[in-house]
């Protein structure tokens, strides 16, 4: 039987057993759906009732651009050598270890394109939280430090034409004019969609393209 939506539901809430947060990543090239999919998840498990998933992105650990100036990196902003990897896994460490009250993580501002600290609450009664990121499951420098922290690591599948077609649109959205888009795309985009696809074979689930809600109305990272 095909994958469905239901069966992803159905999955991620099993994570989440008596004594024991649960920790769920999403990984997948730039555009490939994983924010949408981490969004639509949190809502649908959360339902009206008091909630009890919290979604965590990675994009909240981005290094601010002042940083990414000082090393020479800001032209290749979202490579994985621009964000704090080190970070990421010490907030995953202390959700999993579960012992605060309140855990408050960064977000990500696009209109900014700045990390926000201490934007997103993760209250005591959160007991799945769903990350998700490119590179959860890369097995280079301290990214490791990140896969170990995680129940499970999904891998979100989409066409490539679409996923391009995407991720212009998105960049397009928050400022750049056509053919800087494009160009950003198929240059460190790319780049970076390569790395991401050759961590595939690592994943505990690999979500097809059918399985996921659709992206239209809503913002993809």
């Amino acid at each position: 039987m095909p994958l469905t939506f239901d069966d992803l539901l159905h999955r991620a809430a099993s994570l989440a057993r008596p004594g024991h947060r649960a920790l769920l990543g999403i990984t997948g090239g730039p555009g490939a759906g994983k924010t949408t999919l981490a969004e639509r998840l949190t809502r649908e498990l959360n339902g009206d009732g008091e909630p009890w998933v919290a979604h965590v992105p990675m994009d909240g650990f981005h290094l601010a651009d002042v940083e990414l100036d000082r090393l020479g990196r800001r032209s290749r902003k979202g490579a994985p050598d621009t964000f704090d990897a080190a970070g990421y896994a010490a907030l995953l460490e202390r959700l999993r270890c579960d012992e605060d009250d309140v855990v408050y993580a960064p977000g990500f501002e696009r209109t900014l394109e700045q990390p926000v600290a201490g934007s997103i609450p993760v209250p005591p009664t959160a007991r799945l939280v769903v990350t998700e990121g490119n590179y959860l499951l890369v097995d280079a420098g301290l990214w490791p430090r990140v896969r170990s922290r995680l129940d499970e690591v999904w891998f979100c599948e989409l066409d490539e034409r679409e996923r391009v077609r995407r991720l212009v649109a998105r960049h397009e959205e928050f400022g750049k004019g056509h053919d800087e888009a494009v160009a950003w795309v198929l240059g460190t985009d790319q780049r970076n969609a390569d790395l991401v696809t050759a961590t595939r074979r690592h994943a505990d689930l690999v979500v097809p393209e059918s399985a996921m809600p659709a992206v239209e109305a809503e913002a993809e990272a």
